[in-house]
């Protein structure tokens, strides 16, 4: 029987695990500048500017995601 404690191997890569963590990253990016866009703090807020170019870096994330999973 094997033992619980062992951790499970984790799952071969694929050649689409870089363009997902790119997708997660600008999404994060995106979802913070998002959040700090209504902060209290003025410090803390961000310009439109910002908020655009995170956007803009997130489409660019999917698009590049999604050409890697078109059929050839």
């Amino acid at each position: 029987m094997p033992s619980s404690n062992n951790p499970s191997p984790p799952p071969p890569a694929t050649p689409h695990d870089p363009a997902v963590q790119g997708v997660l990253t600008c999404f994060d990016t995106y979802a913070r500048i998002r959040a700090a866009r209504d902060s209290v703090l003025s410090a803390s807020r961000v310009g439109q500017r910002e908020e655009e170019r995170a956007f803009g870096d997130l489409q660019q994330a999917i698009s590049r995601l999604r050409s890697l999973s078109r059929p050839r």
